[in-house]
């Protein structure tokens, strides 16, 4: 349910979170459960935005191979560890076959 004056996107967000906590099962006790939960959201905001910046580098999206105009193509992905005020989180970097793709959204990551 929304509350007064709430955004839609707001209302949106709490109502999925609602569904995934009772549908996983899921009780928050405490700050350090509440960390956990928003590292793991965090994770997932970033890998998604990541593999949408390397469909803009490459021009088409992962299973597009027909609007495919270039011999560069992914190449799976890299682990990197961040350190945020959640804790430390593992984000999938996607890569490129060429090495040429730097993901904007995170700067310096490109692992030799």
């Amino acid at each position: 349910m929304a509350r007064k004056n709430e955004s839609p996107q707001k209302a949106a967000m709490r109502e999925m979170m609602r569904s995934y906590l009772k549908d996983n099962a899921i009780r928050i006790k405490n700050g350090t459960d509440v960390n956990a939960i928003m590292r793991d959201m965090m994770s997932v905001i970033l890998e998604d935005v990541l593999d949408e910046e390397l469909d803009e580098e490459l021009g088409y999206s992962k299973y597009d191979y027909r609007n495919k105009d270039t011999d560069n193509s992914r190449n799976g992905h890299s682990k990197k560890t961040m350190h945020t005020s959640y804790g430390d989180m593992d984000v999938a970097i996607p890569r490129d076959r060429n090495g040429e793709y730097e993901p904007q959204l995170i700067k310096n990551t490109r692992i030799p």
